[in-house]
């Protein structure tokens, strides 16, 4: 009987924690990073944004040309969704990029793109060269969206 009671407790605890977990992730629905890989090909700063399983496929097509087996295509549905694309180019070190909308109008999104250091930081010496990419998905929008470097 004691460990039965020790087994529901735990079950609560753990259902209460998914809760809270999914109510966390859905304050932050508007922009998702589905994907990311410190190699993409891609030599100089880019962005892109794609609307269409076409483009996304072609993107893919050229950072797995090198892959093998490739990294697999993230499966996105374009009718409610889309996908935006920063890849960083050459980048010594472990700075990643974080994606803020700054305004929108009628007809342009503005969204900002800051380096940020993870916590953990290592030794500048021992950092690695990499062309890293980053895949995020947002709501579908047909406005132009431009992107704007923050302290780089």
């Amino acid at each position: 009987m004691k460990h039965f009671v020790i087994i529901v407790l735990v079950c609560f605890a753990s259902c209460k924690a998914q809760k809270e977990t999914q109510l966390q992730s859905s304050e932050n629905d508007e922009m998702i990073l589905i994907a990311h890989d410190a190699f993409s090909g891609v030599t100089e700063y880019e962005t892109m944004v794609v609307r269409d399983v076409k483009s996304l496929n072609k993107f893919y097509a050229t950072i797995n040309k090198t892959r093998k087996p490739g990294l697999p295509v993230p499966v996105i549905d374009f009718s409610k969704d889309m996908a935006l694309i920063v890849c960083l180019g050459e980048r010594k070190g472990q700075k990643i990029p974080e994606l803020s909308k700054t305004e929108e109008s009628e007809n342009e999104v503005i969204m900002a793109i800051e380096m940020i250091a993870p916590k953990e930081t290592k030794n500048s010496e021992n950092q690695s060269v990499s062309y890293p990419f980053y895949v995020y998905k947002v709501p579908y929008t047909s406005k132009s969206i431009s992107f704007q470097k923050l302290r780089w």
